[in-house]
């Protein structure tokens, strides 16, 4: 007999409720893993819990193998709740964000990125960010990628070995119309574990700005995410392909910058940028 309407609903429904089930036991069993990965890195020492190569390349699978009726933003925010919840079960931190160039954007790409069970830390200012990540014992804190701030050079205070670096750049993939589409640097303080090197950033010191600058800076195929006056001179902020990163002195060099300084301010991995948004084909960019 033909299975009526009313029958095929309450059939769709018990196949819902089945995968539910299945997804929940799942992250069940995703717990017990993570309770033994605990144990295993209390056993060791510990270990940084947060990983942006590993999860970068998580998502960047993520979003080329979705396909379907369910909305990418959907799929993508799941997954980061997943992720950074599961992050601070391991170890629990908090987010430190610089909502001075307004609270709605930084906020929303804080909560899409970490979900709502980290605790989240507003600053008013990219200098207080830096200080927050500094006295704590592992938070993360989230500034703006283009690196404008009320704060100037912000970046200087990321220079030497001790001193909070730029570990990741949020989004891991980048779409048109993304929900927490600002793109934004993830510092905390240094450790080899948590390092990606796909794109290096630097703080240069030059003893004067000129034109001259970018050239040759575009000569060691960098760029230049921002720039402001200090005492003594001008201090830029660059990123490169860590390749590139031995070209750039001598780019300087030859460019008349013999008294720049170079110190490295931490790095992330290379950005992916979707270019057909329901075929899921994505293009490395710097």
């Amino acid at each position: 007999m033909p299975t009526s309407p009313s029958d095929a609903l309450i059939e769709l429904r018990q196949e819902i409720d089945r995968i539910d089930l299945a997804m929940h036991r799942l992250l069940m069993e995703r717990g017990e893993i993570i309770h033994r990965l605990i144990e295993v890195k209390r056993a060791q020492g510990g270990t940084c819990a947060f990983r942006p190569d590993r999860e970068a390349q998580m998502m960047r699978a993520l979003v080329e193998r979705h396909r379907g009726l369910l909305p990418l933003d959907a799929v993508e925010g799941i997954w980061r709740v997943i992720v950074s919840t599961f992050t601070y079960v391991q170890a629990p931190y908090a987010v430190h964000a610089d909502d001075s160039g307004g609270d709605a954007q930084m906020r929303d790409s804080a909560r899409f990125h970490f979900g709502f069970t980290v605790p989240y830390a507003p600053h008013h200012g990219a200098l207080a960010v830096i200080a927050a990540v500094e006295a704590s014992k592992g938070d993360l804190g989230v500034l703006r990628a283009s690196g404008g701030s009320a704060d100037g050079a912000w970046w200087l205070r990321l220079i030497g070995d001790a001193a909070p670096k730029v570990i990741a750049r949020l989004p891991f993939v980048e779409r048109p119309d993304h929900p927490a589409g600002l793109p934004v640097f993830v510092i905390a303080k240094p450790g080899a574990e948590a390092a990606a090197q796909d794109i290096a950033l630097f703080s240069i010191a030059l003893p004067r700005w000129t034109h001259d600058a970018p050239a040759a800076i575009a000569a060691a195929e960098g760029e230049i995410l921002a720039s402001a006056p200090v005492p003594g001179g001008h201090s830029l902020l660059i990123a490169l392909p860590a390749a590139e990163a031995p070209r750039l002195p001598g780019a300087l060099l030859e460019a008349g910058f013999s008294g720049a300084r170079i110190d490295p301010v931490g790095g992330h991995s290379a950005r992916f940028e979707m270019d057909e948004a329901r075929a899921g084909v994505f293009a490395p960019s710097p």
